[in-house]
């Protein structure tokens, strides 16, 4: 923690040197996309695109899942989604899955994961269509497989929200899938023929 807080001390005399473009953020923001990735802490969104500050409105959860969509009962994730693309008008809406991914990981192995229940009920409304099915091995690299199908389904459930919908058919957002290899840098985006290759 200390080295945290003493960025944290630190950090208004770096915005003091950028006093203008902080200062812009006081009238509010208009961000490009809706960043949506994992919670993993070797996933940072503005650092793998450059983004600065107010570029990227970010939804973080474990093994960047999106949630169903149920008007009945919304979740913090859906609020996010309704959010980003009905009031800030985001264009594009990325989600990217990453190497080395622990959500991943625990799916296509079954790992037990009964003590954490709150993980193991996520994935498993997650895991209805088993994207990941298919060979593979347990290394990072090995699941890029599975990862990228899982980004791919995560992706079609996106398209069920209905403000998402409804953006896509009068061409308002577009959707993409990326993947990231935390070990090299390397970013991959789906293709219309299902491929990821490099950016």
């Amino acid at each position: 923690m200390r080295s945290l807080i003493a960025n944290a001390r630190s950090f208004a005399t770096q915005v003091s040197e950028r006093a203008d473009e902080f200062r812009a953020l006081q009238s509010g923001r208009r961000p490009e996309a809706l960043f949506i990735t994992c919670s993993d802490s070797r996933v940072v969104p503005s650092l793998i695109t450059g983004a600065r500050p107010g570029e990227l409105y970010e939804l973080r959860t474990a093994g960047n899942v999106v949630p169903p969509y149920s008007a009945d009962r919304p979740t913090g994730g859906t609020a996010t989604i309704e959010y980003a693309v009905r009031v800030l008008g985001v264009r594009d809406i990325v989600v990217c899955g990453h190497s080395h991914c622990g959500a991943v990981r625990a799916l296509v192995g079954g790992d037990d994961l009964s003590g954490v229940p709150a993980v193991r009920g996520r994935l498993e409304r997650t895991a209805a269509a088993r994207p990941w099915d298919g060979p593979t091995g347990a290394g990072g690299a090995d699941l890029a497989g599975p990862v990228q199908r899982h980004a791919v389904a995560q992706l079609e459930r996106l398209r069920t929200h209905p403000c998402v919908a409804e953006r896509i058919t009068d061409g308002r957002v577009g959707l993409h899938a990326w993947y990231y290899e935390v070990h090299t840098g390397a970013v991959r985006k789906l293709r219309s023929d299902g491929r990821f290759p490099v950016l």
